[in-house]
């Protein structure tokens, strides 16, 4: 009789990552902004689509918030970061999360519902300026980087800090979107 083999399970330090195999990096590609970027080109992009910019895959309102309200995986911040190239640091200040509540974070698991809120407010500005730019992600960092006229001189990543100042990026980008260069 053939003696089976015994498979060993090698235990991994914390922090270090299982390789991924191309077919998921293509998935989770898919699903982020390149899922993002068809969408606008097809004309079919939701008003909940920028949602996959972290990982989820829910566009309906009512279940956002549930989700919202129950907290968001902490996988969604590491897919925002992902899928925006925005480097870690500026991201939290982005969404007003100190370094050490991450950490917090990450041992939970799950954010509490007002950080989540602040994450679904990041990806939906993003996901504006994506569209403005037609999916570029290069283009649309860079334009959440520099001061803009039109914001009084401010860099709109600064200013979407707050629900306010995200409010008024989105309507310069819809500005932009219609043609009106204020």
């Amino acid at each position: 009789m053939a003696q089976a083999k015994k498979t060993r399970r090698i235990r991994r330090p914390s922090g270090f990552k299982r390789p991924v195999s191309k077919r998921s990096a293509r998935r989770a590609e898919a699903s982020g902004v390149s899922g993002l970027r068809i969408a606008f080109e097809g004309g079919h992009a939701g008003p909940n689509s920028h949602v996959v910019l972290l990982g989820l895959r829910t566009f309906d309102s009512r279940q956002l918030l549930r989700s919202i309200q129950a907290g968001l995986p902490y996988s969604a911040f590491e897919r925002l970061v992902a899928n925006t190239t925005i480097a870690s640091d500026a991201v939290l200040v982005l969404v007003s999360i100190p370094r050490r509540t991450l950490t917090r974070r990450k041992r939970e698991g799950r954010f509490h519902q007002d950080e989540s809120d602040r994450l679904l407010r990041a990806s939906r500005v993003f996901g504006r300026v994506l569209g403005l730019f037609e999916g570029n992600r290069d283009a649309a960092k860079h334009w959440l980087s520099e001061p803009q006229r039109a914001l009084g001189d401010e860099i709109p990543l600064v200013l979407a800090r707050t629900e306010l100042g995200a409010l008024e990026v989105e309507r310069l980008i819809g500005r932009l979107e219609h043609g009106v260069f204020t």
